[in-house]
């Protein structure tokens, strides 16, 4: 499918073209504010707020186009204005120089959770993403629906703490806070699975993405690492997404 404390969490119902409608919990369990993201995938428009801070122990509700069926969310770390105005996140930022992202996408690296909702047989699919990196924690849990493959996928481990040092993204205080993947570090076609390499055939795992792989075997680590890492349900479940579960 791929396209990267308490719990109060931030609620997005979204409504799918008459075919079922869900909500999206997302939890901000990181003892710090987060600020996460949306973009909305095939072209259609995007969420009313794409983009929003959620404090620990904060909430949030967006309401959402009908036309709202597939798409990403992400979380932003370390955010500021400047003394223009400009808004920047020192991981994940959309470059927007807004809280909100507009239809922007993250700027790698970024934990990603990605949803098709409502296909034409009925089934959703999601999956966590780090194609593009890590930087947070986080799983995504179907709320009701059924299937054998409806259940929670997860990414909990702090991937930061044991980066590569020729991946890792460090703060002003030399402290690790983001994980790049090989394709943004090194922008080779094996790494990126672009040219000759643009197929399952010839996209294979590498020593980098075995590294997010083993860390996370729930989660993407590269373009065609389908093995075990999409998951489905019926029935139009809820989801609830969780960063630093």
């Amino acid at each position: 499918m791929n396209i990267c404390s308490f719990f109060f969490g931030l609620t997005l119902v979204i409504l799918f073209s008459g075919i079922h409608s869900a909500t999206l919990t997302v939890k901000n369990n990181c003892p710090y504010t987060i600020w996460p993201a949306t973009q909305t995938g095939g072209g259609a428009a995007q969420l009313s707020n794409t983009g929003f801070e959620l404090v620990s122990q904060n909430s949030a509700t967006l309401d959402t186009p009908a036309s709202w069926s597939s798409g990403k969310l992400w979380a932003r770390t370390q955010c500021s204005s400047d003394s223009s105005g400009r808004f920047t996140c020192a991981t994940a930022d959309c470059g927007s120089g807004q809280v909100e992202c507009n239809g922007a996408g993250e700027v790698p690296p970024a934990s990603l959770a990605e949803f098709t909702l409502g296909s034409a047989d009925g089934t959703d699919t999601y999956d966590i993403s780090l194609v593009n990196g890590f930087n947070l924690p986080v799983s995504i849990t179907p709320q009701g629906g059924s299937g054998q493959n409806c259940t929670t996928t997860n990414c909990g481990v702090d991937i930061n703490a044991e980066c590569p040092s020729d991946l890792a993204i460090k703060d002003s205080n030399g402290g690790i806070i983001g994980c790049k993947s090989a394709c943004a570090a090194f922008n080779e076609p094996k790494y990126c699975c672009t040219g000759t390499y643009n197929s399952p055939d010839t996209c294979k795992a590498t020593n980098y993405s075995m590294f997010f792989k083993n860390k996370c075997p729930q989660a993407y680590s590269f373009a065609y690492d389908d093995h075990s890492s999409t998951f489905s349900c019926t029935g139009g479940p809820n989801y609830l997404i969780t960063f630093c579960p």
